[in-house]
C-alpha cells in the first residue's frame, strides 16, 4: 500500500496507508452534518426550546453563602403566592438524599448546611417562571454563617485546616515514584498557578420532566451521559431505573460541565410531586453556580538535566482545588499525576498530586481533564531548562521526547506510534507569518481601540507539546452499546443506528452514519435519537466517543453484514453500493433482504486498564495516548500589557482521519479554549464567592481573538483502536496554552508563571532586549 500525502482544505494530512472500503459519505469523507444547516439558520431545537401544554416552570433557591449551617427553612409565604404549585426542601426527597458522579457526597437539596455559594436549598414549581422566581425570594432560610475554607494548599497539607467534609479535605492523594537519582548538573524550579476556567457553553442548563402513567418520569435533557444521569436520579426518586427514562435533547455545548447533574433531579422531583410537566432553564448567572468548572491548580516543579539538556529527574507537587463536592476530582488527580512529567523520557520521577475539598465552587470535568494544568507547568519548565542549558526550546524537547516503546513514569509502555520528534520539527519548520501592517490597527494589540501604532510592540514565538490519555482509565470498564437495523423501505435498503451517545456538537451523529455507510455500503442511514432504551454509550468526554461508540457501531454493523452475507449465500463477500458483492457477482441488497429485518446489538470495550498503585503510582492505567504540538506567534505591547495572537500552528497525530472538516473544527475549537485559558478566561473567586458570573465579565475568545491557524494532521494508526483512530478533541487544549504563554514570555521577558496572563504581569517586565516592531 502507498502512503497518502494530500492537501485537504487548509491543512495537510500525511502518513496513512490507503486501506479499506470507500463509500460516498463514509469514513474519511467530510460528510454533511444533518444538524448543521438547522443550527446555522437558528432552527435547531435545543433543550431550552422544549415545551408542553400545561407545563409548570421550576426555579431553584440557592445559598448566598460559601459556608453556613442551616438552622431552619420556612416556605409558608412562598406557598401562599398565587400560581405556586410546589415548594420542596430536602424533607420532600422520597429516596436517597445524596448523589454524585464518583462519590455520592452532594445533597439533592441542602440538609443542615451549605458548602458553597450557589448550593441548591429549595425548589419551586409555578405556572410562570417569574412567579417561580418570586416564590424563591419568599422562602426564609435561617443561616449561621461560617468562615469558608478557600486555600486549597492549606486544605491539602495543613492538619489544622477546618474540614469541609467529615472524612477530611483530601479527596485523593496520588503519588508517582520511579527511580532514585534526584541530583543533576542543571536544575530549574518553578511555581505555577492555573486559574478557574469555565466551560462557557452557550446553551444554559435546561430540560423538561414529564410524569408518566406508570408512576415513572420521562426526562428530556441536555447532558453528556444519559445512563449515569439515570443511575443518580432513580435512587433519589425512589424508583427503579426503568421508570426513569431519559431522552437527549439539543445540547448547546458541554466540554465536561454536563457530566454532573444540574437541574435533572430537581425537575423530576417537581414533576412527580405536582403530576404536571416541569421545565427548568437556568439563566447565565445561575449557570455559573449550576455546573462544575476546571480545577484551579497550584503546581511546584523541579527539573534536573545533564549538561546536554537530557532529563535526569522531575519532582512535582500538584494541588487541584475540587471545591465543595467530589464530582470527578479523583480521576482528574489520576490524570494529573500519571501525565505530570509530560511526553518526555525521564528516568526518575517524584510526583504528588492532590485533589481537595474547599468551600469554593465545585470543580470537575473540563476539556483536558487534569492534563491541562500539568501541561502548563511542565512546558514552562522545559523552556526554563532550555535557557539554562543554552538550547533552543524545540531542541530541548526533541532530545527528551518519548517515542513508541518508551516507558512512562507509571511504568506503562507507550505501545503505539508516538512521532513527537517529527511533530516538533514540522511545527518549527512552518513558515513564519509576515510582520504586521502597522497601518491597519486590526493587526496590532488593542485593535481598533487605537492603543498603539506599533510603538512598544514586540513579537514573540513559543512552543508547547502535551500528552493526553484517551477513554476512561484506571480499571474502569469502559463500554459503549450500539444497535444497528437493516431493512428495505421504499424499495431501497435503509439502516437505523441507535445508541445512547450524546451529540454535544462534536459531530458524533454524522460519524455514526459514516461508519454505517462504510461497513454496510448503504446510502440511506438514519441515527435514532439517543435515549436510555438502548444500553449505555458512556459519556461524551475523554475524547472517547469516536473510539468507543464508533467501535460499537462498527461491531454491530459487522454482525449485520455477516448475517446478510449468510442470507445471500456469499459468506466471503462484502456489501458495497447497495449490493452484496463477491468476486464478479453483485446481487441487490434489497433483493437479498426482501421483507426481512436484520438487527444486531453489540457492546464495545477497549482493552483493560489498571488502577494506579496508591503508594507508587505504577500501573498500566491508560488505554491510548494522543499528542499535539503548537507554535504560537504573538505581538505584545510591552507598555500596555496587551497581546495579539498573530498565528497558531499545530501538528497533531490522529491515527486515522474519519471526517476532515469535523477534525479541523475540533483542533480549532480546542485551541481556542487553550487561548482563552492563556490570556483571558478566569472565574474570579474571592472568599468562595464568584465575582464575574456573566459573559460580560467572564471573557471568552471571539472570532476577532482567534488568529489564522496552520494545521498538519498525521495519520499513524494505533493498532489497538477502531480504524486506528486516536481521540482528537482534547490534545489541542493542552499544548496551545503553554505555547501562547511562552511566546508572550519571549516577547516581554516576564516569567509569567500564572494563567491567564494579565496586563499587569507584562507591564514593566520588558528589558528592551528585542527591537520593537515600529
Amino acid at each position: 500500500m502507498g502512503v497518502v500525502t494530500q492537501q485537504d482544505g487548509p491543512y495537510a494530512r500525511e502518513g496513512a496507508p490507503v486501506t479499506g472500503r470507500s463509500f460516498a459519505g463514509g469514513v474519511g469523507d467530510s460528510a454533511v452534518r444533518p444538524d448543521g444547516v438547522l443550527k446555522v439558520r437558528g432552527a435547531f431545537a435545543y433543550s431550552s426550546d422544549l415545551w408542553m401544554d400545561g407545563m409548570l416552570w421550576g426555579a431553584t433557591l440557592r445559598s448566598p453563602h460559601p459556608s453556613a449551617a442551616i438552622r431552619g427553612i420556612d416556605v409558608t409565604e412562598a406557598l401562599r403566592l398565587p400560581g405556586v404549585y410546589a415548594v420542596l426542601t430536602h424533607e420532600d426527597v422520597p429516596g436517597a438524599k445524596h448523589y454524585g458522579l464518583e462519590l455520592k457526597d452532594q445533597p439533592v437539596l441542602a440538609i443542615d448546611q451549605v458548602r458553597y455559594q450557589g448550593e441548591a436549598v429549595a425548589i419551586v414549581a409555578a405556572d410562570h417562571p417569574e412567579t417561580a422566581r418570586r416564590a424563591c425570594d419568599l422562602i426564609e432560610v435561617d443561616y449561621e454563617v461560617r468562615e469558608p475554607v478557600t486555600d486549597a494548599r492549606a486544605a491539602a497539607l495543613d492538619p489544622a485546616c477546618p474540614k469541609v467534609h467529615e472524612r477530611g479535605n483530601v479527596v485523593r492523594h496520588q503519588p508517582v515514584r520511579t527511580g532514585e537519582v534526584f541530583t543533576a548538573d542543571v536544575v530549574v524550579t518553578g511555581e505555577y498557578e492555573v486559574g478557574m476556567q469555565d466551560q462557557a457553553f452557550l446553551g444554559p442548563e435546561s430540560g423538561l420532566a414529564v410524569p408518566a402513567e406508570d408512576g415513572g418520569v420521562d426526562l428530556f435533557i441536555a447532558t453528556q451521559w444519559l445512563h449515569v444521569d439515570q443511575e443518580q436520579i432513580a435512587p433519589v426518586l425512589g424508583l427503579p431505573p426503568e421508570k426513569v427514562r431519559l431522552t437527549l435533547s439539543g445540547v448547546g455545548g458541554a466540554f465536561g460541565a454536563r457530566e454532573d447533574l444540574s437541574m435533572q433531579v430537581h425537575a423530576c422531583l417537581l414533576a412527580l410531586h405536582t403530576a404536571r410537566p416541569v421545565k427548568i432553564v437556568y439563566g447565565r448567572e445561575e449557570s455559573f453556580s449550576g455546573h462544575v468548572h476546571r480545577h484551579p491548580a497550584t503546581l511546584r516543579y523541579e527539573h534536573g538535566a545533564d549538561r546536554d539538556g537530557r532529563l535526569v529527574y522531575v519532582k512535582a507537587e500538584i494541588i487541584l482545588d475540587g471545591g465543595a463536592y467530589c464530582s470527578s476530582t479523583p480521576a482528574v488527580v489520576g490524570n494529573a499525576a500519571s501525565l505530570g512529567a509530560g511526553p518526555y523520557d525521564v528516568p526518575n520521577v517524584m510526583i504528588d498530586a492532590y485533589g481537595v475539598y474547599t468551600n469554593n465552587p465545585p470543580c470537575g470535568a473540563m476539556r483536558g481533564f487534569g492534563a491541562v494544568q500539568a501541561c502548563f507547568a511542565y512546558e514552562s519548565q522545559m523552556d526554563r531548562l532550555a535557557e539554562a542549558c543554552g538550547l533552543d526550546p524545540v531542541e530541548i524537547r526533541v532530545r527528551n521526547a518519548l517515542s513508541e516503546g518508551s516507558r512512562l513514569p507509571t511504568g506503562q509502555v507507550v505501545d503505539m506510534p508516538a512521532p513527537l520528534t517529527a511533530m516538533l520539527r514540522r511545527v518549527r519548520d512552518f513558515p513564519m507569518p509576515p510582520p504586521p501592517d502597522t497601518g491597519d490597527l486590526r493587526n496590532l494589540p488593542g485593535g481598533v481601540s487605537n492603543t498603539t501604532h506599533g510603538e512598544g510592540v514586540v513579537r514573540g514565538v513559543g512552543y508547547g507539546i502535551g500528552i493526553k490519555n484517551i477513554c476512561y482509565s484506571e480499571g474502569f470498564d469502559d463500554l459503549s452499546t450500539a444497535r444497528v437495523r437493516l431493512e428495505v423501505s421504499g424499495g431501497e435498503p435503509v439502516v437505523l443506528v441507535h445508541t445512547a451517545a450524546a451529540e454535544v456538537g462534536q459531530g458524533l451523529v454524522t460519524l455514526q452514519a459514516q461508519i454505517a455507510r462504510t461497513e454496510l455500503g448503504v446510502d440511506r442511514v438514519t441515527v435514532a435519537p439517543a435515549d436510555t432504551t438502548v444500553g449505555s454509550a458512556g459519556s461524551s468526554s475523554a475524547s472517547r466517543q469516536s473510539y468507543m461508540t464508533g467501535g460499537a457501531v462498527r461491531a454491530a454493523c459487522e454482525a449485520v453484514r455477516e448475517r446478510v452475507l449468510r442470507l445471500a449465500g456469499m459468506p466471503g463477500g462484502t456489501l458495497r453500493g447497495g449490493h452484496v458483492v463477491a468476486g464478479d457477482a453483485a446481487v441487490p441488497l434489497a433483493e437479498v433482504l426482501g421483507g426481512r429485518v436484520v438487527e444486531e446489538t453489540r457492546e464495545f470495550h477497549h482493552r483493560p486498564t489498571a488502577p494506579l498503585d496508591p503508594r507508587t503510582g505504577q500501573g498500566d492505567s491508560h488505554t491510548q495516548f494522543a499528542f499535539c504540538v503548537h507554535r504560537a506567534v504573538v505581538d505584545v505591547d510591552v507598555e500596555l500589557g496587551l497581546v495579539k495572537v498573530v498565528e497558531l500552528a499545530a501538528v497533531q497525530d490522529v491515527g486515522k482521519i474519519l471526517n476532515p472538516v469535523a477534525l479541523e473544527g475540533q483542533i480549532h475549537g480546542g485551541t481556542a479554549q487553550g487561548l482563552g485559558l492563556a490570556l483571558m478566561e478566569e472565574i474570579q473567586v474571592r472568599e468562595g464567592r464568584i465575582r464575574n458570573p456573566s459573559f460580560t465579565d467572564y471573557l471568552i475568545p471571539t472570532i476577532l481573538d482567534m488568529p489564522p491557524m496552520r494545521l498538519r494532521v498525521l495519520e499513524h494508526p494505533d493498532p489497538h483502536a477502531p480504524y486506528g483512530l486516536r481521540g482528537a478533541g482534547e490534545p489541542p487544549t493542552l499544548s496551545s496554552t503553554p505555547a501562547i504563554v511562552a511566546a508572550v514570555r519571549d516577547a516581554c521577558g516576564a516569567p509569567l508563571t500564572r494563567v491567564p496572563v494579565r496586563p499587569e504581569h507584562i507591564v514593566g517586565a520588558y528589558g528592551g532586549v528585542r527591537e520593537v516592531l515600529a
